[in-house]
């Protein structure tokens, strides 16, 4: 099989690229599972873009910079930020609807590590939204081919014409993948002009993860295997807050937005925890507060913390997190009324396959995008 541009993988990362490319060339877009089986669909609290004053681009440049420890590529870092709401205007077009405030002005929440309220968000759902509205572009586009059900084994380069390769041989490129079509049980080799890997993260290497069964980091394996760079995989970021329940995989997660809201991090004996650890106490970034909850809980020999948002106005509360309320009462936890237990779960993998501000990697012709690559953007820890 021929293409111009394949893409592996049929998160977020994946399907806005091919939408891109199928205006340059034909798509093969390749997924392991159904297009919908993926981390963007898991997704709760929102995607984060300067909307209206008094945000700016310099405060999120500056809150992704501290947020990532000094690790982040500052020029990367001030592409994505200056770019976000041009991509955004892109999401909206494909059909992505984010919720709106009476008076028509987009409702923004406000994560860990952020100083303003800057997410756009569709309740407590918003990747499912935006993976519907990608999926449906996808679907229509009379230059996109979708292969479900076909997982990538190997990307081709020139080891597989016969030449001895290594991680220092000049002129390395990848001229497409073997796919193995998992209902025929038929290897498939499909050649392209260019290939593209955004297969996701590595959560189901932890035994806790927010991940979905099909994120294994096998995207980012497979282009190690290809002699691709890869770097700071050893940072990998624990969500604070999945829900406490061991009966299920993976972890169910209480979004940040639920923080940003106003809910409150306690101890199983009730009292507030968080102040002893960060000035933002219970909206900390991520890593701060992952730490700060294993701490705790190591210190006492317990298995989760709670998060308290009984305060809040409980109609309020369950018309921001219906699929959370719904979620946690099917387990006979009424969040207007009871503590949620929580617990820090694996989350993100800020590392990846090396790239350019291109998403090019060290190899001619291969691109890696979203959480298979790694951009710069978030350094040691990445911001909600």
């Amino acid at each position: 099989m021929k293409t111009d541009f394949l893409v592996i993988g049929s998160g977020a990362a994946g399907l806005s690229f091919a939408l891109k490319a199928a205006e340059h060339g034909h798509v093969t877009l390749v997924t392991k599972g159904k297009m919908d089986e993926c981390n963007t669909n898991y997704a709760q609290g929102g995607i984060c873009s300067v909307t209206y004053a008094p945000d700016t681009f310099e405060k999120h440049i500056h809150d992704t910079l501290v947020c990532g420890a000094g690790k982040c590529d500052p020029a990367a870092v001030e592409l994505v930020v200056r770019r976000a709401p041009e991509l955004i205007r892109d999401l909206i077009a494909w059909g992505t609807k984010f919720d709106k405030t009476p008076d028509g002005r987009f409702e923004l929440n406000r994560e860990g590590g952020h100083t303003e309220h800057r997410i756009l968000h569709h309740e407590d759902l918003t990747g499912a939204e935006i993976e519907r509205a990608l999926i449906t572009s996808v679907r229509k586009h009379p230059n996109i081919t979708v292969l479900e059900h076909h997982f990538a084994i190997d990307l081709l380069t020139q080891h597989h014409l016969g030449e001895f390769v290594t991680r220092h041989t000049r002129g390395l490129a990848c001229f497409g993948a073997y796919v193995l079509n998992l209902e025929s049980n038929e290897i498939e080799t499909v050649l392209a002009k260019f290939t593209v890997v955004a297969a996701g993260g590595c959560g189901n290497v932890y035994s806790s993860t927010t991940n979905p069964s099909v994120a294994t980091g096998d995207g980012i394996a497979m282009c190690h295997r290809a002699k691709a760079i890869t770097e700071n995989m050893e940072f990998i970021q624990f969500h604070p807050t999945s829900l406490y329940h061991p009966a299920e995989k993976p972890n169910f997660l209480i979004t940040e937005a639920m923080r940003g809201y106003g809910a409150i991090l306690r101890l199983q004996n009730g009292e507030e925890f968080m102040d002893k650890y960060h000035p933002m106490k219970s909206l900390a970034p991520r890593d701060v507060t992952a730490r700060a909850i294993y701490t705790e809980m190591t210190r006492r020999g317990e298995d989760f913390v709670y998060l308290d948002v009984r305060h809040k106005d409980p109609e309020q509360t369950r018309r921001h997190f219906p699929n959370i309320y719904e979620k946690c009462l099917s387990l006979g936890i009424d969040i207007t009324r009871d503590l949620i237990p929580v617990t820090p779960a694996a989350h993100y993998c800020c590392g990846g396959v090396k790239v350019d501000l291109n998403g090019e990697t060290s190899l001619r012709r291969l691109y890696a995008l979203g959480e298979t690559s790694c951009t710069g953007l978030h350094g040691a820890n990445r911001l909600a």
